[in-house]
């Protein structure tokens, strides 16, 4: 059986990706159900290595994208060259699984400063991921053996949340999400959707009626496509440990009502996936880490999870 190929993106290169994608290049488990390849520069990998006291990576196990030097920049430090860097390395892995050279990306953390800074004009990788591969629909789902959380928007203010939920993108969200969920689980799966407002709204006394206008005709026409679907549930009680028993997915409203639950189950387990894309992406649920960067403290459970989930989906 040949194993699948998945572009590992190093991302910011002042940040603990680097030395993530270093302990994934060295997991012989990993190897043993896909074919890990490092999309960064091989000067930053060779210097991580170096400052850590680890073996260099076999140059056959990265794709050299040469895209800053590696002594011109510190650790930990927000800076423009390494977002344009994180950027180049991305965007050549996303053009590689297009072209079926891989067969899934899995991305380490990017510095949403750094990639402003460098005059990226995306907030984030699910934004570059739709731009990239022309998605008609997407939307990111974090998903664990505990909790799976799907947002219906993003990278976006508090304020600017109401005025950006739809019915369709709702229900885009609600599909998106149960397609996953069955290729992952085997089975048709069971979604709750989070209301916006406190209490769900309390009929109508919080909110300007999100529930009412948005969210449950967006349910309704789930069911009627067959889903099974239940909610608008009030956002403070639809975690307690009895419903997420019953649920395999939550469609939530806003990035942090769905993050906030997830990382505190499962911060080192979790798994980010972007859906509705003609590629399968696959990422870590964490950030950079500046202040831990190149110190070699960091965590790789979440990347393994990620490029296990990355092959599991790509055979599929």
């Amino acid at each position: 059986m040949t194993l699948p190929r998945i572009a590992v993106t190093t991302g910011d290169p002042a940040g603990v990706g680097p030395e993530l994608a270093l302990r994934l290049l060295a997991n012989e488990a990993v190897r043993r159900f896909c074919v890990p390849i490092a999309y960064g520069d091989r000067g930053v990998l060779n210097l991580v290595a170096d400052r850590l006291g680890w073996p260099r990576p076999d140059p056959n196990d990265i794709h050299d994208l040469n895209a800053i030097d590696a002594t011109s920049f510190e650790p930990g430090r927000v800076n423009a060259a390494c977002g344009a860097a994180a950027y180049r390395y991305f965007t050549a892995a996303i053009d590689d699984a297009l072209a079926g050279r891989v067969q899934a990306v899995s991305t380490c953390p990017i510095n949403k400063e750094s990639l402003h800074a460098a005059g990226v004009p995306f907030p984030g990788h699910t934004e570059i991921l739709a731009a990239r591969t022309n998605a008609e629909r997407s939307c990111m789902m974090l998903t664990s053996s505990v909790i799976t959380c799907s947002l219906v928007t993003v990278h976006v203010g508090y304020r600017e949340v109401a005025a950006l939920l739809s019915i369709e993108g709702i229900l885009d969200t609600i599909e998106l999400t149960a397609a996953a969920m069955e290729r992952i689980r085997g089975r048709k799966p069971r979604l709750a959707v989070c209301g916006l407002n406190p209490h769900a709204g309390e009929h109508g006394l919080f909110g300007d009626r999100e529930e009412e206008r948005i969210i449950e005709p967006a349910i309704a026409a789930a069911r009627v496509k067959g889903f099974d679907v239940v909610g608008p549930l009030p956002p403070d009680t639809a975690f307690l440990p009895k419903l997420r028993e019953a649920t395999d997915a939550y469609i939530c409203m806003y990035h942090d009502q769905g993050l906030i639950p997830l990382k505190a189950l499962a911060f080192d387990e979790a798994v980010n996936v972007t859906l509705g894309l003609p590629i399968v992406r696959t990422s870590v649920d964490h950030g950079t880490a500046f202040d831990i960067a190149w110190t070699g403290v960091a965590d790789a459970s979440s990347l393994v999870h990620a490029v296990t989930l990355a092959a599991k989906l790509a055979a599929r």
